[in-house]
């Protein structure tokens, strides 16, 4: 489920594997579509994650480049930085490359 976590920012949710992928895609499109200038997400409660989540996030900014706006990711967990930037999308979610965490 996703959440506002303040008026502007919304909430991934704990889970976002292949499993979730596309439910939680279409939640965040609708949300993307109804956020102002910048839709800010965050990531706070990402915990459980594999490289759908990354898939999930580049078409949100996608689609929110397509309505002219502009996708902010917050606190991003350190896994989802790593596998952004193991595929070289990291600077396109305004993530920095951080090698994988072990385990």
């Amino acid at each position: 489920m996703l959440t506002a976590t303040s008026p502007t920012a919304i909430a991934l949710p704990e889970r976002l594997t292949l499993a979730e992928a596309s439910a939680t895609l279409d939640r965040l499109l609708a949300a993307v579509g109804n956020a102002g200038a910048v839709c800010r997400l965050d990531a706070t409660p990402l915990a459980v994650l594999d490289t759908s989540a990354v898939a999930v996030l580049l078409e949100c900014r996608r689609h929110a480049q397509a309505l002219g706006k502009s996708l902010e990711l917050h606190h991003a967990p350190a896994k989802l930085t790593a596998l952004a930037g193991l595929y070289g999308v990291a600077g396109l979610l305004g993530l920095a490359a951080q090698p994988l965490p072990a385990g």
